[in-house]
C-alpha cells in the first residue's frame, strides 16, 4: 500500500510540475487559462492527500473556480488589446520590455536600483 500511495504522491509531483510548465509557456491565451485551472484543481488534490480539507476547498473554489472565471471573462479584452497593439505596432516594443525587464539576471545596477526603488 505503501508503494502505491508514493507512485500517485510521483504522478501528482509531475503533473503539476507539468501543468505549472505550461500555464508558463503556454503562447495560447485561453490554453494557459484552462491549465491554470486545472492547475488549480490538482492543487486542491494535492491539498487533501496532505489532509488539509479546507485548504483543499479554498483552493478549489478561489484557485480553480473563482480565478479561472474571472481569467476567462478577462480573455475577450486582452485579445482586443492585443489587436490593437498589433495594429499600432508596438507589441514587440512591449514584449521586449518585459522580456528584458523579467528574464534579465540581476547584476549590481539593477539589485541597487531596486534598492532605491524599495526605499
Amino acid at each position: 500500500m505503501h508503494i502505491l500511495q508514493l507512485a500517485i504522491d510521483l504522478c501528482l509531483i509531475i503533473t503539476l510540475l507539468g501543468l505549472a510548465w505550461g500555464v508558463l509557456f503556454s503562447r495560447d491565451d485561453f490554453r494557459a487559462v484552462v491549465l491554470f485551472i486545472a492547475l488549480g484543481l490538482l492543487m486542491a488534490l494535492t491539498w487533501s492527500r496532505l489532509a488539509a480539507p479546507e485548504v483543499a476547498l479554498a483552493e478549489a473554489a478561489i484557485g480553480a473556480g473563482i480565478s479561472g472565471a474571472l481569467l476567462l471573462s478577462a480573455l475577450p479584452r486582452l485579445r482586443e488589446r492585443h489587436r490593437q497593439q498589433a495594429a499600432s505596432g508596438s507589441v514587440a516594443a512591449v514584449d521586449h520590455g518585459v522580456t528584458s525587464t523579467f528574464l534579465r539576471p540581476a547584476g549590481p545596477a539593477s539589485v541597487a536600483a531596486a534598492g532605491l526603488v524599495a526605499v
